[in-house]
């Protein structure tokens, strides 16, 4: 007796047929994430009034304890209410005591308060601190004077450029074109409209996801050419804040920005306002702290004071399993005494996979 031999159809049939459940296994998942993102827009959307209102709450709380002032502190600095610290003057003083979860009906509110001081202002700073960034980030020089001017060109009011700079007929030519702005910085996240500046450049090689605009940097390189920058733009500069940083608040790359301050100073100038000293009253106070202070005191005054103006608020609200941020600009102005005005510049929320 002979057995037929399997035939050769009948393998295709089977690779036909794993083919098919692969396909409908991967469109089965599609489906089902597609629903799962469907319902938490839906659940979102149907506590939509509730966030809302726990969100205005928070930034209405963090506009509150910005207006509490401590009349022993002349200052602004990460030992008070605001930054969650614990070793401020009025710190046991009950107007001062922050809560860290707020309760709003059945949902409730997180909160963070940053202050914009502790950057340079990117609508402020001279070519020289730009230059000095860019240096620390670790740009090569001779991108550094291109990159420069073409900041300096989108943020002056002319169509004029400078050396190695660009305007408007430069953007014009790219898909999709845009001119130059020729006026101050709205958001950080305009410096990536700007010639020669990359993703890397702006948030560092380890900045996490970028917002959502075109990405229209010249000269794209592979990541195998891309330099690793240990720090970015958006670490060093803000579009909202005072005349001067914070010195009180301010990191060890913001400071090394200014000539004179290399790492160690930096770090002794932030070691010195974490000691049992406290924060510095004024500048006079970092030069009898901190003693040889390679730098004049009016360069330094210059640069750095010791108040904080503008303040970036993150609302986590939270009601019945849904969630949602908010991030608020507060402005503070003080108004003499115990109280002081604190205003909001501007309000949004945040979509669940968009950088802040």
């Amino acid at each position: 007796m002979r057995i037929p031999a399997p035939s050769g159809r009948s393998g295709i049939a089977l690779i036909v047929v794993l083919i098919v459940v692969v396909v409908l296994g991967i469109l089965a998942g599609g489906f089902a994430y597609t629903m799962r993102v469907e319902t938490t827009l839906a659940r979102n959307a149907s506590f939509n009034t509730e966030l809302d209102w726990i969100g205005r709450a928070g930034v209405a709380y963090c506009q509150e304890l910005l207006s509490k002032n401590c009349p022993l502190e002349p200052y602004e600095a990460l030992t008070q209410a605001w930054a969650k610290g614990t070793g401020s003057k009025c710190t046991n003083d009950s107007v001062m005591n922050e809560v860290t979860v707020g309760t709003v009906g059945k949902g409730s509110f997180t909160w963070e308060i940053v202050d914009q001081d502790r950057y340079f202002n990117i609508n402020r700073v001279d070519e020289m601190l730009l230059k000095e960034a860019f240096t620390m980030i670790g740009v090569d020089a001779g991108q550094m004077t291109a990159i420069v001017n073409s900041i300096l060109d989108w943020r002056d009011p002319d169509s004029n450029p400078r050396i190695s700079g660009a305007e408007s007929e430069v953007y014009e030519q790219r898909d999709p074109p845009y001119v130059a702005k020729n006026g101050w910085f709205d958001d950080m996240s305009e410096l990536l409209l700007i010639r020669g500046i990359t993703p890397e450049m702006y948030k560092g090689s380890a900045g996490g996801s970028l917002p959502r605009i075109v990405d229209r940097s010249a000269g794209r390189q592979s990541v195998f050419e891309e330099p690793r920058y240990e720090t970015g733009l958006l670490n060093l500069f803000c579009t909202l804040s005072g005349p001067t940083a914070n010195i009180n608040t301010t990191t060890a790359q913001v400071l090394q920005m200014v000539p004179g301050i290399d790492e160690n100073i930096a770090l002794s100038i932030i070691q010195e306002r974490e000691s049992l000293s406290g924060p510095y009253q004024n500048i006079q106070d970092v030069y009898r702290r901190v003693p040889g202070l390679p730098i004049d005191p009016n360069l330094l005054s210059r640069f750095f004071g010791v108040r904080s103006f503008v303040f970036k608020a993150t609302i986590t609200a939270k009601t019945a399993g849904a969630t949602r941020k908010y991030v608020a600009i507060l402005a503070r102005t003080p108004q003499g005494g115990r109280a002081q005005n604190t205003s909001v510049l501007n309000y949004h929320w945040l979509n669940p996979d968009s950088p802040e």
